[in-house]
């Protein structure tokens, strides 16, 4: 399987199975449309037959054919698939990481919120110590020879809970040595109880800072307002600021939504570049498309032309050395990731769990009050075994619509909890998210072709 496309004046031809990258010229793309594998070592007749009348010489497009050729002879074009037999040997595997909901409640009423503004539809809550400790335990005991773990704060806003954040890094910190492990915590946070010892904490403990915020003041303020109806931004912007620029090197990022307000959504990745951040996120809303926020198909042809737009933008910033990410077009294409997670992604319910401030275990943080995918409690320590051993084999060679899409490798199906929400089943990927993924892997790509 390959996949071709024009962009910002190059033409790139990416072999799905081989996932190798190549910039091809203008008559190489069309040769492209003339035959199908098997190739033969000599240009077929009828390919001469159809490009001369199109003007190229007959030497020119035998040329160009051998070196199509040979790629294909190396296994870079129209390569074999290997996955597929692997992936039917996948099975559950030991966690390794988890999503501590320390706080069913929230300061913002965001109006995309998908955790029902904060307390996920059940109730304003706030977990006990009691709860995480188990929780950390449980993990320890499920992660079997797993030595790195990874343990993430979030809510709601889990700094509404911070004395028991604080307790349970010291917790954890402290078993690492018995247990043989090592914590990698994580903090996702609107930033409105940000203070300097708070932040001196974070940045001390934490592996990885998510900060909340939509990009341009109007922009956030609209869509993220406090509980009292009063805008955020003013607030958390000195704090991130000041959080970022002490973080001495570890990892944070800036996450933002843009919805159907703000379809110029590179104007809010600029607006925090000016403001000094170098990890930025801004991110679709994923929502019923009878809110008025909602992203819907018809929406998709501007929001392609932005994705395009902030990759030239991303390119000429590069180029005169201005160095920073935009997760979306983050993309190694020399290594990648391994092969269990482009087979089936994040791992939500087989090797990443959530759970609740009660101690209800959840595949991941957007399953969480589904009570239909409830796998267990911390508490009691046990797992649905079945329903872990069904994540562990959904993966993108039993999601029909992605066995023949070639960016499967790259989005492994897409979100699981999406799917189910939107579409009732967790193997039938949400289409709008997929549109989506695949405009942001075409940029990805060129840009890399751009800067290379």
């Amino acid at each position: 399987m390959i996949h071709k496309y024009s962009l910002n004046n190059y033409h790139i031809l990416l072999d799905v199975n081989s996932g190798a990258v190549h910039v091809i010229d203008a008559l190489a793309d069309r040769l492209l449309d003339l035959f199908a594998p098997p190739l033969s070592q000599t240009c077929p007749r009828h390919v001469l037959d159809s490009l001369v009348p199109e003007g190229y010489p007959e030497t020119q497009i035998m040329e160009a054919y051998e070196e199509l050729y040979a790629l294909y002879r190396e296994g870079l074009l129209f390569s074999e698939d290997s996955y597929q037999d692997y992936a039917e040997q996948l099975k559950p595997a030991p966690i390794k990481s988890m999503c501590l909901n320390v706080a069913h409640d929230c300061n913002l009423r965001c109006r995309y919120c998908f955790a029902a503004q904060g307390d996920f539809g059940h109730g304003r809550k706030l977990m006990p110590f009691s709860v995480g400790k188990s929780a950390i335990d449980y993990m320890i005991a499920h992660s079997g020879p797993r030595r790195n773990l990874e343990l993430d704060f979030f809510g709601g806003e889990p700094l509404m809970n911070w004395e028991v954040v604080r307790q349970l890094v010291t917790y954890a910190r402290g078993l690492e040595q018995q247990a043989g492990k090592n914590f990698r915590f994580t903090l996702t946070t609107n930033g409105l109880l940000l203070d300097d010892e708070r932040i001196a904490f974070i940045n001390k403990e934490m592996s990885n800072v998510v900060l909340s915020i939509d990009g341009r003041k109007a922009v956030n303020d609209h869509l993220r307002p406090r509980a009292d109806g009063t805008g955020c931004y003013d607030r958390i912007v000195p704090c991130y600021q000041k959080l970022a620029a002490d973080r001495g090197g570890k990892n944070y990022y800036v996450r933002g939504t843009f919805t159907g307000y703000n379809l110029d959504f590179a104007q809010d990745v600029r607006h925090l570049l000016e403001l000094g951040f170098r990890q930025i996120s801004i991110e679709p809303v994923i929502g019923d498309i009878a809110e008025p926020y909602a992203l819907t198909e018809a929406d998709l042809p501007r929001i392609f032309e932005e994705y395009e737009r902030l990759a030239l933008d991303i390119i000429y910033r590069k180029s005169r050395g201005e160095e920073f990410n935009f997760f979306h077009f983050m993309l190694d294409l020399d290594q990648g990731p391994c092969a269990i997670k482009r087979l089936r992604g994040c791992s939500c319910g087989n090797e990443y769990i959530a759970v609740t401030p009660e101690g209800d275990i959840y595949p991941c943080h957007q399953f969480v009050g589904m009570e239909e995918w409830k796998l267990g409690t911390v508490l009691a320590g046990d797992l649905d075994a079945e329903k872990k051993l069904l994540f562990s084999k959904t993966h993108i060679y039993n999601k029909p619509d992605c066995r023949n899409c070639w960016a499967k490798f790259y989005c492994s199906g897409g979100c699981n909890a999406n799917n189910y929400q939107y579409n009732g089943d967790i193997k039938k990927p949400h289409t709008l998210s997929c549109e989506l993924e695949r405009k942001r892997l075409e940029c990805a790509i060129m840009i890399q072709a751009a800067l290379c």
